[in-house]
């Protein structure tokens, strides 16, 4: 569910007309809707309320600092995944005791910083990462409390670039290995061993590998009772599905309802680290209509956003559902939806079926929350788009348009 929705022909954000947001703004646009963000945040910590889950909201899926700090006030910590994601999380007064930090390749300089912040844990990727963790740990005087994220070789039967937990992706550690860092644990004095962290990849609709993964987890747990293991935190990491065309995703409360079983019996502090969930359908991408070019192969709606601003369906083939701001009846066309990028991939959709659209119109790229302007680039030399956030009846600019300037700033010439 989110809060945008057409009102007698005229699509809304909250209680703001689109077609206001645009003519003040311009386009290419981000448009969030801040009570989607939080609707969808408050659903899934009701869904869990049981077991009083650390909700650390995945910053990677945007990071915006007013997104950020509208689910900090609703009681989220935060997952980060760079020193840079730290440094966004200190801007808006996060608390370190619920912010977890994950990522396959942390150095030496984002150790000593989330040390120095004092984070919650580490999620713990490799052998080698927990060595560097213990050594950096030690010569600052501290103990790091990590969780170490193990790889259960579950196919999570997603896209192939965001399923994460089989064997030959690069993400955890396998069980054997896991093992072994348990029964050697004492290499490790500057660590200590609080958790174990899995997360099976993204936009997952069907909860059968969170199943999977956590009966391995189970066994685990069971063999390494004899190195007596001091757990206490379970992360199932996030990867929740949501719709953007016809899948049928769990409900939070769906999910919980076949997850939690599991959970319990395990008796360990449940976290989880959502970001699409929350963020997928609380935005969405306008952009404006400049020409419709026909051919005798095919018909183009050519549009001023590019996949420099929204790479998803460029990049994973990803389907987001689009349509004119104004819904008002018109005959149809089948046309490609094309940016003005010099790539044959810089598309939005190919063979669509859409109302006839005229130069003007503005299009909404539904679903647009979640990987959309973090993953946004400069190529092409073309400024990055204006970022908007809806609360009600209130339009706040939460992230001015770049300027030509801004495309040089930090260069200069020899």
């Amino acid at each position: 569910m989110h809060r945008f929705e057409y009102r007698d022909g005229e699509l809304y954000c909250e209680d703001v007309r689109v077609r206001d947001v645009v003519a003040k703004y311009g386009t290419p646009l981000y448009l969030y809707s801040r009570n989607t963000f939080k609707d969808h945040f408050y659903r899934l910590k009701e869904a869990f309320k049981e077991v009083r889950p650390i909700i650390c909201y995945s910053v990677k899926a945007n990071s915006n600092l007013a997104v950020l700090d509208t689910l900090r006030q609703c009681g989220a910590g935060f997952d980060v995944v760079s020193s840079g994601e730290i440094f966004r999380v200190q801007q808006i007064g996060a608390d370190p005791r619920k912010v977890v930090y994950a990522s396959v390749g942390k150095d030496e300089a984002d150790i000593r910083l989330a040390l120095d912040w004092g984070i919650l844990m580490f999620n713990v990727e490799s052998e080698a990462e927990l060595w560097l963790i213990n050594n950096v740990a030690q010569k600052m005087g501290k103990k790091a409390k990590v969780a170490l994220r193990i790889n259960p070789d579950v196919d999570a039967r997603t896209h192939d670039y965001i399923t994460t937990a089989k064997k030959e992706n690069k993400f955890g550690i396998d069980l054997y290995t896991a093992e072994t860092i348990f029964a050697n644990k004492r290499r490790y004095p500057n660590v200590e061993i609080v958790g174990l962290h899995i997360h099976i990849g993204s936009q997952i609709i069907d909860t059968r590998p969170y199943l999977t993964a956590l009966e391995k987890v189970k066994q685990f747990i069971s063999r390494i009772q004899s190195y007596k293991p001091r757990l206490k935190y379970l992360n199932i990491g996030g990867g929740l599905g949501i719709r953007y065309k016809d899948e049928r995703p769990d409900t939070a409360d769906r999910f919980a309802e076949r997850v939690l079983p599991a959970i319990k019996s395990l008796g360990l502090r449940l976290i989880m680290e959502p970001g699409r969930f929350i963020a997928g359908n609380s935005g969405i991408f306008l952009t404006k209509v400049i020409y419709v070019k026909r051919t005798p192969a095919k018909n183009f709606v050519v549009v001023d956003g590019g996949m420099n601003d929204l790479i998803r369906p460029s990049l994973y083939k990803a389907y987001h559902f689009i349509w004119p701001i104004e819904d008002r009846a018109r005959d149809r066309m089948v046309a490609d939806v094309v940016g003005p990028i010099c790539e044959s991939g810089d598309f939005f959709a190919k063979d669509r079926d859409l109302p006839v659209v005229d130069r003007g119109d503005i299009l909404a790229v539904f679903s647009a929350g979640a990987y959309g302007f973090v993953m946004a680039s400069n190529y092409n030399s073309r400024p990055r788009p204006a970022e908007v956030m809806v609360d009600k009846d209130k339009v706040f600019l939460i992230r001015k348009r770049e300027s030509f300037k801004d495309l040089i700033r930090g260069e200069k010439i020899i």
